[in-house]
Protein backbone atom coordinates (compact mmCIF):
# COMPACT_ATOMS: atom_id res chain seq x y z
CA UNK A 1 0.00 0.00 0.00
CA UNK A 2 1.36 3.54 -0.76
CA UNK A 3 0.42 5.78 1.77
CA UNK A 4 0.80 9.88 1.32
CA UNK A 5 1.05 12.01 4.69
CA UNK A 6 0.81 16.00 5.34
CA UNK A 7 1.33 16.37 8.69
CA UNK A 8 1.69 20.50 9.92
CA UNK A 9 2.62 21.37 13.30
CA UNK A 10 2.56 25.03 13.87
CA UNK A 11 3.70 26.56 17.05
CA UNK A 12 2.39 30.46 18.39
CA UNK A 13 4.25 32.38 21.25
CA UNK A 14 2.34 35.33 23.03
CA UNK A 15 5.80 37.48 22.81
CA UNK A 16 9.14 37.22 20.69
CA UNK A 17 10.98 33.93 21.63
CA UNK A 18 14.46 34.59 23.12
CA UNK A 19 16.12 31.13 23.14
CA UNK A 20 14.21 27.72 21.96
CA UNK A 21 14.70 24.21 20.91
CA UNK A 22 12.69 21.84 19.30
CA UNK A 23 13.56 17.99 19.24
CA UNK A 24 11.69 16.42 15.79
CA UNK A 25 11.15 13.08 15.81
CA UNK A 26 8.83 12.89 12.43
CA UNK A 27 10.70 11.03 9.72
CA UNK A 28 9.75 7.28 9.34
CA UNK A 29 11.68 4.44 10.05
CA UNK A 30 12.73 2.23 6.79
CA UNK A 31 12.10 -1.73 7.92
CA UNK A 32 11.00 -4.82 6.53
CA UNK A 33 7.18 -3.63 6.82
CA UNK A 34 7.97 0.13 5.37
CA UNK A 35 9.58 2.06 2.26
CA UNK A 36 10.20 5.54 2.24
CA UNK A 37 9.47 7.02 -1.74
CA UNK A 38 10.25 10.57 -0.07
CA UNK A 39 10.23 12.22 2.68
CA UNK A 40 10.57 16.33 2.66
CA UNK A 41 10.28 18.30 6.18
CA UNK A 42 10.63 22.03 6.26
CA UNK A 43 11.00 24.34 8.95
CA UNK A 44 9.66 28.34 8.92
CA UNK A 45 10.65 29.92 12.10
CA UNK A 46 13.64 28.18 12.96
CA UNK A 47 16.93 26.23 11.69
CA UNK A 48 17.78 22.60 11.78
CA UNK A 49 20.87 22.67 13.92
CA UNK A 50 21.15 18.84 13.70
CA UNK A 51 20.56 15.67 12.23
CA UNK A 52 21.49 12.47 14.01
CA UNK A 53 20.05 8.98 14.92
CA UNK A 54 19.31 7.93 18.45
CA UNK A 55 20.29 5.09 20.51
CA UNK A 56 16.52 4.06 19.42
CA UNK A 57 16.96 4.19 15.85
CA UNK A 58 14.97 7.52 15.68
CA UNK A 59 15.46 9.71 12.78
CA UNK A 60 15.84 13.16 15.28
CA UNK A 61 16.02 16.68 14.33
CA UNK A 62 17.21 19.45 16.60
CA UNK A 63 15.82 22.12 15.89
CA UNK A 64 16.73 25.71 17.05
CA UNK A 65 13.83 28.82 17.18
CA UNK A 66 14.66 31.40 15.22
CA UNK A 67 15.85 34.82 17.96
CA UNK A 68 12.77 37.07 18.19
CA UNK A 69 9.99 34.76 16.42
CA UNK A 70 6.73 34.47 17.64
CA UNK A 71 5.71 31.65 15.29
CA UNK A 72 7.22 28.42 14.29
CA UNK A 73 5.78 25.78 11.52
CA UNK A 74 6.59 22.78 10.95
CA UNK A 75 5.70 21.13 7.52
CA UNK A 76 5.95 17.34 6.69
CA UNK A 77 5.29 15.94 3.52
CA UNK A 78 5.90 12.39 2.22
CA UNK A 79 5.21 8.88 0.66
CA UNK A 80 5.60 5.58 2.23
CA UNK A 81 4.97 1.99 0.61
CA UNK A 82 4.12 -0.82 3.18
CA UNK A 83 3.55 -4.48 3.42
CA UNK A 84 1.42 -6.79 5.60
CA UNK A 85 3.62 -8.05 7.77
CA UNK A 86 1.16 -9.12 10.26
CA UNK A 87 2.38 -6.54 12.75
CA UNK A 88 5.65 -8.51 13.32
CA UNK A 89 8.57 -6.02 12.75
CA UNK A 90 11.19 -8.57 13.27
CA UNK A 91 14.41 -9.41 15.65
CA UNK A 92 15.70 -6.16 17.82
CA UNK A 93 17.66 -3.49 16.78
CA UNK A 94 19.07 -0.23 17.86
CA UNK A 95 21.67 0.37 20.35
CA UNK A 96 20.08 -0.84 23.76
CA UNK A 97 19.50 -4.22 24.81
CA UNK A 98 16.31 -5.65 25.78
CA UNK A 99 16.21 -5.69 29.13
CA UNK A 100 15.95 -1.67 28.95
CA UNK A 101 12.24 -2.28 27.82
CA UNK A 102 11.50 -4.38 31.07
CA UNK A 103 12.66 -1.09 33.11
CA UNK A 104 9.78 1.50 34.32
CA UNK A 105 9.58 4.76 33.68
CA UNK A 106 8.10 7.95 34.97
CA UNK A 107 4.78 7.19 32.57
CA UNK A 108 5.26 3.22 33.25
CA UNK A 109 5.03 2.95 36.91
CA UNK A 110 4.30 -0.71 37.73
CA UNK A 111 1.97 0.13 40.71
CA UNK A 112 0.19 -2.30 43.24
CA UNK A 113 -2.97 -2.26 40.87
CA UNK A 114 -0.85 -2.19 37.81
CA UNK A 115 0.73 -5.39 39.30
CA UNK A 116 -3.01 -7.37 39.95
CA UNK A 117 -4.28 -6.55 36.61
CA UNK A 118 -1.28 -7.74 34.47
CA UNK A 119 -0.86 -10.80 36.78
CA UNK A 120 -4.47 -11.70 36.49
CA UNK A 121 -3.23 -12.94 32.39
CA UNK A 122 0.20 -15.04 34.21
CA UNK A 123 -2.26 -18.36 33.39
CA UNK A 124 -1.54 -17.46 29.77
CA UNK A 125 2.19 -17.09 29.96
CA UNK A 126 3.01 -20.66 28.38
CA UNK A 127 1.94 -18.57 25.31
CA UNK A 128 3.04 -15.28 24.96
CA UNK A 129 1.56 -14.37 21.77
CA UNK A 130 -2.07 -15.38 23.35
CA UNK A 131 -0.95 -13.39 26.38
CA UNK A 132 -0.28 -10.66 24.97
CA UNK A 133 -3.25 -10.82 22.45
CA UNK A 134 -5.45 -11.48 25.67
CA UNK A 135 -3.62 -8.38 27.68
CA UNK A 136 -4.42 -6.15 24.76
CA UNK A 137 -7.83 -6.97 24.85
CA UNK A 138 -8.59 -6.79 28.57
CA UNK A 139 -6.38 -3.34 28.27
CA UNK A 140 -9.31 -2.00 26.04
CA UNK A 141 -12.46 -3.82 27.71
CA UNK A 142 -11.03 -1.79 31.23
CA UNK A 143 -10.02 1.60 29.77
CA UNK A 144 -12.51 2.97 26.95
CA UNK A 145 -11.18 5.07 24.44
CA UNK A 146 -12.62 8.90 25.04
CA UNK A 147 -10.84 11.69 24.23
CA UNK A 148 -10.00 15.29 26.57
CA UNK A 149 -9.32 13.27 29.72
CA UNK A 150 -5.62 12.71 29.73
CA UNK A 151 -2.73 14.24 28.37
CA UNK A 152 1.13 13.91 27.35
CA UNK A 153 1.99 13.34 30.99
CA UNK A 154 -0.69 11.24 32.28
CA UNK A 155 0.59 7.91 33.88
CA UNK A 156 -0.86 4.37 32.99
CA UNK A 157 -1.77 3.89 36.67
CA UNK A 158 -3.64 6.99 36.09
CA UNK A 159 -5.62 6.28 32.81
CA UNK A 160 -6.34 2.73 34.24
CA UNK A 161 -7.45 4.22 37.54
CA UNK A 162 -9.83 6.60 35.71
CA UNK A 163 -10.94 3.94 32.83
CA UNK A 164 -10.82 5.89 29.95
CA UNK A 165 -7.81 7.51 27.57
CA UNK A 166 -6.38 7.75 24.28
CA UNK A 167 -4.35 5.39 21.97
CA UNK A 168 -1.39 6.71 24.49
CA UNK A 169 -2.62 5.64 27.62
CA UNK A 170 -3.70 2.14 26.01
CA UNK A 171 -0.18 1.76 24.80
CA UNK A 172 1.39 2.58 28.53
CA UNK A 173 -0.78 0.05 30.09
CA UNK A 174 -0.46 -2.58 27.91
CA UNK A 175 3.68 -1.94 27.99
CA UNK A 176 3.66 -1.80 31.75
CA UNK A 177 1.81 -4.83 32.16
CA UNK A 178 4.00 -6.51 29.77
CA UNK A 179 7.17 -5.71 31.47
CA UNK A 180 5.40 -6.94 34.81
CA UNK A 181 4.47 -9.73 33.09
CA UNK A 182 8.53 -10.39 31.85
CA UNK A 183 8.28 -9.33 28.60
CA UNK A 184 10.21 -6.18 26.76
CA UNK A 185 7.95 -3.50 25.40
CA UNK A 186 8.04 -0.69 23.84
CA UNK A 187 6.18 2.53 22.80
CA UNK A 188 5.45 3.51 19.02
CA UNK A 189 4.56 6.90 17.90
CA UNK A 190 3.34 7.06 14.26
CA UNK A 191 0.70 7.34 11.43
CA UNK A 192 -2.69 5.21 10.84
CA UNK A 193 -4.67 6.13 7.48
CA UNK A 194 -8.18 6.07 8.86
CA UNK A 195 -11.14 4.59 6.82
CA UNK A 196 -13.26 6.85 7.31
CA UNK A 197 -11.44 9.82 6.69
CA UNK A 198 -8.33 11.64 5.41
CA UNK A 199 -8.02 14.72 7.85
CA UNK A 200 -7.13 13.56 11.46
CA UNK A 201 -6.31 16.22 14.97
CA UNK A 202 -3.36 13.74 15.72
CA UNK A 203 -0.66 11.00 14.90
CA UNK A 204 -1.19 7.21 16.43
CA UNK A 205 0.52 5.28 18.88
CA UNK A 206 0.55 1.46 19.74
CA UNK A 207 2.74 -0.62 21.57
CA UNK A 208 5.05 -3.22 20.50
CA UNK A 209 6.41 -6.61 22.67
CA UNK A 210 9.16 -8.82 21.91
CA UNK A 211 8.50 -12.73 21.51
CA UNK A 212 10.85 -14.79 21.33
CA UNK A 213 10.48 -16.54 17.94
CA UNK A 214 9.29 -13.32 16.10
CA UNK A 215 11.08 -10.61 17.91
CA UNK A 216 9.26 -7.48 17.96
CA UNK A 217 5.43 -7.54 17.39
CA UNK A 218 2.82 -4.54 16.97
CA UNK A 219 -0.50 -4.45 19.30
CA UNK A 220 -2.40 -1.37 18.54
CA UNK A 221 -4.47 -1.99 21.74
CA UNK A 222 -7.15 1.36 20.73
CA UNK A 223 -8.35 -0.49 17.82
CA UNK A 224 -8.40 -4.41 18.72
CA UNK A 225 -5.61 -5.40 16.05
CA UNK A 226 -2.05 -5.86 15.07
CA UNK A 227 -0.87 -3.23 12.84
CA UNK A 228 -1.04 -3.63 9.11
CA UNK A 229 -0.24 -1.83 5.87
CA UNK A 230 -2.50 1.37 7.23
CA UNK A 231 0.25 1.33 9.79
CA UNK A 232 3.24 4.03 9.76
CA UNK A 233 5.78 3.74 12.07
CA UNK A 234 7.99 6.78 13.04
CA UNK A 235 9.70 6.61 16.29
CA UNK A 236 9.92 4.10 19.24
CA UNK A 237 10.75 4.46 23.07
CA UNK A 238 10.59 3.22 26.34
CA UNK A 239 7.60 5.57 26.45
CA UNK A 240 5.99 8.53 24.73
CA UNK A 241 8.67 10.79 26.29
CA UNK A 242 11.35 9.08 24.04
CA UNK A 243 8.87 8.68 20.91
CA UNK A 244 7.07 11.86 21.09
CA UNK A 245 6.70 13.72 17.79
CA UNK A 246 7.71 16.72 18.58
CA UNK A 247 9.06 17.44 22.09
CA UNK A 248 11.70 20.83 23.49
CA UNK A 249 12.00 24.15 25.76
CA UNK A 250 11.71 27.83 24.79
CA UNK A 251 12.85 30.81 27.45
CA UNK A 252 10.60 34.04 27.47
CA UNK A 253 8.19 33.30 25.70
CA UNK A 254 5.28 33.36 27.15
CA UNK A 255 2.07 31.21 27.02
CA UNK A 256 1.89 29.07 23.57
CA UNK A 257 -0.29 27.38 21.17
CA UNK A 258 -0.65 24.76 18.89
CA UNK A 259 -2.52 23.89 15.91
CA UNK A 260 -1.81 20.36 13.73
CA UNK A 261 -3.06 19.67 10.32
CA UNK A 262 -2.84 15.80 9.40
CA UNK A 263 -3.82 13.94 6.42
CA UNK A 264 -3.24 10.55 5.41
CA UNK A 265 -4.63 8.69 2.82
CA UNK A 266 -3.59 5.72 -0.49
CA UNK A 267 -2.12 7.15 -3.04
Amino acid sequence: MRLKIHHSTHYRFERPVPYGLQRLRLIPKENTSQKILHWNTVIDGGQVEADYTDYHNNHILLVRINEGAQDISIICDGEVETTDNHGIIGKHGGHVPLWYFLRSTKLTEPTRELQAFAKSLEADRGNTLEMLHALSAKVLATVRYDIGHTDSKTTADTALAAGHGVCQDHAHIFITAARILGVPARYVSGYLMMTDRVEQDAGHAWAEAHVDGLGWVGFDVSNGISPDPHYVRVATGADYAEAAPISGMSYGGGEQSMSVRLAVEQQ
